[in-house]
């Protein structure tokens, strides 16, 4: 199995995430991001940060994952990590980055792009 690893800039901004994309979601991603337009400036931006540091990385035998280093420390990864899935794709969390995090969404009260989940009910 082939996995695409991303660095996520909003999540290693708060604290420790990379992203996992299984390679067929991986060419979906790219597919997307080619038809952007190349002289927008946020387009390059996403480009040279997304595509420029992901890394193809194979899974051993033995279910192992070996992250290129860059990736490691951006992320701030150490021994105890998070595998959480996202549908899609998975987030690969630092645990003490992720236990943090998942406090502070349980503490917050943040009410933003509520009104963009529309009728979803469970």
């Amino acid at each position: 199995m082939v996995v695409t690893v991303a660095v996520n800039e909003r999540c290693t901004g708060e604290g420790g995430c990379l992203w996992l994309y299984p390679l067929p979601e991986w060419e979906k991603l790219e597919q997307t991001i080619i038809k952007l337009p190349t002289l927008n400036k946020a387009a390059g931006k996403l480009k040279r940060f997304l595509i420029g540091n992901a890394s193809e990385c194979e899974i051993d035998s033995q279910g192992r994952l070996l992250l290129p280093e860059k990736l490691r420390t951006s992320a701030a990864m150490d021994k105890k990590i998070m595998l959480v899935g996202q549908l899609n794709k998975f987030e690969l969390w630092n645990e003490a980055a992720w236990n943090s995090k998942e406090q502070d969404w349980m503490d917050s009260d943040d009410t933003e792009g509520v009104e963009e989940l529309g009728n979803l009910s469970f």
